[in-house]
């Protein structure tokens, strides 16, 4: 018995073989029509196709091997300048909204009377019992404890630690902050100390006037921090006991605290 490798090797020499008789009889023109070169070629043309489908097959596998090379070369680079592209716009889009909210800080810059520095947010309390944030303007900069801190939309919180560099500020949401405030429609007075992640307890405003809900929050400027007339925010709820002297006021701030990035630091009254 031959070994099948040797089989293998043999089958193909005489496969080729034969091709090549083949195409010697089929070029031959004086065989004729009705004799042994039409015969052979009936035997042989089977031979024949199956060489030429096997050699179109190995050319269509090995372009198609190179084309998906190329595509796929192609793609990668594609991929690649539209990362850079998406890369781009979104800088420039941070850009863009940066630069819409420093002009509206400017502008609300302009429009108070104090001297005020800007300052951009770095960095946030983790903790979830303390609201603070980081500012990087310090004692260099002319910033001291005790000084409001503020942005267009309202009052964020008050400087409470100065380093040389950088300022801790005390949000208005922390429980331990408080603004003496008034409601700008009738001047009920009370202090606003912080309740929750969104909304703080307006304090001490006595039971007998007639708070509703919508009603604007003012600073008072009584506290001796925040100057009279900063907004603080809205009355978002009202429960009037039957007894006592005090009734029991929600206000959520108009600053969203979540996407606070630029300040103001009044640094004079």
């Amino acid at each position: 018995m031959f070994p099948k490798k040797m089989v293998m090797i043999i089958g193909v020499i005489i496969l080729i073989v034969v091709n090549i008789i083949g195409l010697s009889v089929s070029n031959r023109r004086y065989l004729s029509h009705y004799g042994p070169g039409r015969i052979a070629i009936y035997l042989i043309a089977p031979f024949q196709e199956a060489a030429s489908r096997s050699i179109r097959f190995v050319r269509d596998v090995w372009g198609h091997y190179f084309f998906l090379v190329k595509v796929t070369k192609e793609n990668d680079n594609y991929k690649k300048a539209l990362s850079q592209a998406i890369e781009k716009n979104t800088k420039y889009k941070e850009l863009k909204l940066s630069n819409v909210r420093l002009r509206s800080l400017l502008k609300f810059q302009k429009a108070i009377t104090n001297l005020a520095l800007a300052a951009e947010v770095i960095g946030k309390d983790p903790s979830p019992w303390f609201k603070t944030i980081i500012i990087d303007k310090g004692k260099d900069d002319g910033v001291e404890k005790g000084m409001a801190v503020v942005i267009p939309e309202g009052i964020a919180g008050q400087v409470i630690e100065v380093s040389s560099d950088y300022s801790k500020v005390l949000l208005i949401i922390d429980y331990n902050s408080s603004v003496d405030a008034l409601v700008q429609r009738n001047r009920a007075r009370g202090i606003i100390k912080g309740g929750s992640e969104d909304r703080c307890l307006f304090k001490y405003v006595l039971r007998k006037h007639d708070i509703t809900i919508g009603d604007t929050v003012v600073s008072s400027g009584l506290d001796g921090v925040f100057p009279k007339g900063l907004i603080v925010g809205h009355v978002s709820g009202v429960v009037r006991p039957n007894s006592g002297i005090f009734q029991e006021v929600s206000v959520t701030p108009y600053v969203d605290f979540e996407k606070l990035e630029e300040v103001l630091v009044l640094l004079s009254s």
